[in-house]
């Protein structure tokens, strides 16, 4: 493994299409804090991180043939996880109202200064607010706003135009702002 550590992604993934585990478990290793980062980003919990992460390596592995280098190894990879977080989250039953911070706010009763307690809310009210944005506008806030991405690279992730992903981001962005409202003035 020492041998592949310093390599740069396109070595990494041209040796792992020639069959070289090392290789890709060396892409794994880098980029896979990332990637469980991003899954929980969505709104999925940690189980479902895990299992959604696992899958979008597998799938990765077996694509590997198709991976054409357009885009950065990552870029590709965070569009298979965002494709099967989207599944994920179909699936999943719709939320009662009162989220599962409850059991956050429980486990955090120590006392608190009034700015450190409305900074948790605000960040649960942000979180909740994100969970609710329809998933097409949902997605370029994520990738714009807290993972610090390009237009460019965003759109190249949701495979989008770049005018369409400004469109939904500005959307996604009214919406939180209306949802956020209280929290604003």
């Amino acid at each position: 493994m020492a041998a592949t550590t310093g390599m740069p992604d396109t070595e990494l993934v041209e040796l792992a299409r020639e069959g070289s585990q090392e290789a890709f478990e060396a892409l794994v290793l880098r980029h896979g804090d990332r990637l469980h980062a991003t899954l929980r980003s969505f709104g999925l919990t940690t189980t479902e991180a895990d299992d959604v992460a696992q899958e979008t390596l597998l799938r990765a592995w077996r694509g590997l043939p198709r991976f054409d280098g357009r885009s950065g190894f990552f870029t590709w990879v965070y569009r298979i996880a965002f494709n099967e977080a989207q599944r994920r989250l179909a699936r999943r039953p719709p939320a009662p109202e009162q989220s599962d911070d409850a059991l956050e706010r429980v486990a955090d009763a120590r006392p608190a200064t009034h700015a450190a307690a409305e900074h948790r809310e605000l960040a649960r009210a942000l979180d909740h607010a994100l969970r609710r944005l329809a998933p097409e506008l949902r997605a370029p806030v994520l990738l714009r706003d807290v993972e610090g991405r390009s237009t460019s690279e965003a759109a190249a992730i949701l495979d989008l135009h770049p005018a369409a992903l400004k469109s939904r981001l500005h959307r996604g962005r009214m919406a939180l702002r209306e949802q956020l409202a209280p929290y604003l003035t």
